[in-house]
């Protein structure tokens, strides 16, 4: 549907009936429903329309009665916007959550702990993977989702520690692709209090953990991270450090050929990646990015954010939402496919600047983000998961 707003100006007070389908939470997207909007805001809720999939019916005047047929819309002042193909859902069929649980955890063994970092880089990262064989039930998962370890010893109370979170670094399948190991990314937390160097409970416990050793597992948990099933969505991926470990599990899932054979699932869509790290010392997983790209330079996009060796525009440190900022209207333009999905994870402070970029590429086609952004999360196709 393409209409036209021409010949009307800002002050025109009229209000207008639009009756759309597929649009809203819940019943509402089930069926048509009519929605009465000043002309002023008829551009904003028409884009809205198109970004989350809905269809539009008709637009009429308030009070007329519709044209039996859409195409009569075409006649009433209107902005500009395609009628959208419906949004790719995310599957959330068959998912496994809490397998284990704290008071019966899984007993899983370590095969490797190995440095992901080059000379030079800031902090300590390993990649970690369990065996999880000989399960009952198995120990299964898929991408997207999170892990539970619980470290060994006791509290400075004498209680066991708490069970701390980690998000899963390889697919379903697992490293090995025999569909019984899982694998994080793990930074050892540091920080200063009172003069001394307080090392993070857990994340010292895995990064310091030999192979052969034993491991209370719970989980899986999460269903906020998982892929559609469309093999032609769209995937933005916006990470910081360890925020990378559900990235990683998507892009093996949609270029690694072994995946790609074992699932039969071939992603044709776009997947583009922005990654913030320290220094180029600290990207994760950086080679088998850059292959992807190589391999598959149509489908995948790979920025990065080197904050100690790279300027934004402003002659400060760059960082991912520069790079957000730099692209926010490519990105946008994404975002109004109904198949694109926008995943975020990593530090929390991430957030604001990409909300500011987004904001930015939004008011240039007169929308508001601060409305726009938790109607795409209601479609499923807003995903984060911050710390």
């Amino acid at each position: 549907m393409r209409v036209s707003t021409a010949t009307s100006s800002r002050s025109d007070s009229r209000v207008f009936t639009v009756v759309v389908q597929g649009y809203g939470v819940g019943k509402q997207r089930q069926a048509a429903r009519e929605i009465n909007v000043p002309f002023n805001r008829l551009q904003a809720l028409v884009q809205s329309i198109a970004l989350l999939g809905g269809q539009i019916l008709s637009v009429t005047p308030a009070g007329e009665t519709p044209a039996s047929q859409p195409a009569a819309a075409a006649a009433t002042p209107a902005p500009a916007a395609a009628a959208p193909s419906k949004p790719a859902p995310v599957s959330h069929a068959d998912v496994p959550v809490n397998l284990y649980k704290p008071k019966n955890p899984f007993l899983g063994t370590i095969t490797e702990n190995y440095s992901l970092l080059g000379e030079g880089a800031i902090g300590r990262v390993n990649h970690i993977t369990f065996d999880l064989s000989g399960g009952d039930p198995q120990l299964h998962y898929v991408e997207g989702q999170s892990i539970g370890i619980i470290p060994d010893g006791e509290d400075a109370n004498g209680k066991p520690h708490k069970l701390r979170l980690y998000s899963i670094a390889s697919t379903r399948h697992g490293d090995n692709l025999q569909d019984n190991t899982v694998s994080l990314c793990v930074r050892q937390l540091q920080y200063e209090k009172d003069g001394e160097t307080i090392n993070g409970v857990c994340s010292t416990f895995l990064c310091d953990i030999d192979p052969g050793a034993k491991v209370r597992i719970t989980g899986p948990v999460g269903k906020e991270m998982l892929l559609p099933d469309d093999e032609e969505a769209n995937v933005i991926m916006l990470a910081t450090g360890t925020g990378i470990a559900p990235m990683r599990t998507y892009l093996r899932r949609m270029f690694e050929p072994s995946e790609r054979e074992k699932n039969g699932w071939n992603f044709r869509g776009k997947a583009w990646l922005f990654m913030g790290a320290p220094t180029t010392a600290n990207l994760l997983y950086d080679a088998d990015f850059n292959h992807y790209q190589s391999q598959f330079p149509d489908n995948f996009r790979y920025t990065k954010a080197i904050s100690r060796e790279q300027q934004n525009a402003r002659g400060g440190r760059m960082y991912i939402q520069d790079r957000v900022s730099e692209h926010a209207d490519e990105i946008f333009a994404m975002i109004e496919d109904p198949k694109t999905h926008v995943y975020m994870c990593g530090l929390r402070g991430m957030e604001p600047g990409i909300d500011e970029a987004m904001s930015a590429a939004a008011e240039a086609k007169g929308l508001n983000w601060s409305e726009l952004r938790p109607q795409l999360k209601k479609a499923e196709r807003w995903h984060v998961e911050t710390y």
